[in-house]
């Protein structure tokens, strides 16, 4: 029977939510009657957490786990859950119960107005401030201003996708944050709706400063991805011929005043600058042209290597 929805769920140190979060929606997705899969990604947990995993795939075969040999991140758990999901529809929810399934059907039911992402839009957050004002300022303001994508909320962990857009992903670093880009960019529909968002119940944050930075960093990345992304070659070659030609009219107009003059006495310096202005173009051009090589041959990063242990 073809699966109808796909949960995809990292998780880190989580052993006191995995099953009381399974149960919630199971629960949910049995009440609408569609066929599911659970796909949890132990990443790097030191606690109990795949153990708890590991006996939900025992008694429900429609949990799959996937545990990777150390926490390789947020980006690599979820791209490696979605090559594995098979449902018409992709869930993605935080394993620390934040995140409360009774949404369920009211994402199904954005998504069936004709949206292909739906993200979930904390209104009311129950995080302490420290996490939730550094977040604000990297998601719901310099995001939308460089990307022109306006979400409230960007970096909702409780998203529903259809299948074919998580198949166009390919997540590394700190780019999961900025999944709604990538699928905006590549003309998907996407919206979000308000949701539930419930104090944690068990563990602890895994949020720290250097998580804001990466994420400022990679930002420019997805800047640059999405507006580049399919011609690099444009992007470094228009620096690239600006340079050369700006070089090129210090050069003519140094070999002007040679012919006029006879001399260039005190112009070796603007002569130089000209000559490095060349220079420097024409590495930008190279540049531009072998992106576009590295383009038509990259594919999705390999995981599988790092996967420790994986049930079906």
């Amino acid at each position: 029977m073809a699966i109808q929805l796909s949960f995809v769920i990292p998780a880190k140190n989580e052993e006191g939510s995995i099953e009381t979060l399974y149960t919630e929606i199971v629960d949910v997705v049995r009440r609408l009657k569609k066929t599911y899969q659970v796909i949890f990604i132990d990443d790097g947990s030191t606690d109990s957490t795949f153990q708890v995993m590991r006996s939900l795939h025992k008694k429900d075969r429609n949990v799959h786990v996937i545990k990777f040999r150390g926490n390789l991140g947020k980006s690599a758990a979820l791209q490696v859950g979605f090559d594995q999901a098979q449902g018409d529809v992709v869930f993605t929810m935080d394993a620390d119960l934040q995140d409360n399934p009774k949404e369920i059907p009211n994402f199904l039911a954005k998504l069936d107005e004709g949206y292909d992402l739906v993200s979930g839009w904390k209104k009311r957050r129950h995080d302490p401030s420290v996490k939730v004002i550094p977040s604000r300022i990297l998601n719901n303001f310099l995001t939308p201003k460089l990307t022109g994508v306006r979400l409230h909320d960007i970096n909702c962990g409780f998203k529903a996708y259809r299948r074919e857009v998580v198949k166009t992903l390919n997540l590394y670093g700190e780019l999961y944050r900025f999944i709604p880009v990538f699928a905006q960019k590549q003309a998907f529909r996407v919206t979000e709706i308000p949701v539930d968002h419930r104090a944690r119940q068990h563990g602890k944050s895994k949020f720290g400063w250097e998580r804001n930075i990466k994420g400022f960093l990679d930002l420019l990345t997805i800047v640059f991805l999405t507006g580049y992304n399919r011609r690099p070659g444009h992007f470094f070659g228009t620096f690239g011929l600006s340079s050369f030609f700006a070089g090129f009219v210090i050069g003519v107009y140094i070999t002007y005043l040679r012919l006029t003059t006879g001399g260039v006495a005190g112009r070796q310096p603007l002569l130089i600058f000209g000559i490095l202005l060349m220079i420097v173009g024409i590495q930008l051009i190279s540049t531009g042209l072998l992106a576009e090589m590295m383009l038509a041959t990259r594919g999705k990063p390999d995981y599988t290597s790092s996967i420790e242990t994986l049930l079906k």
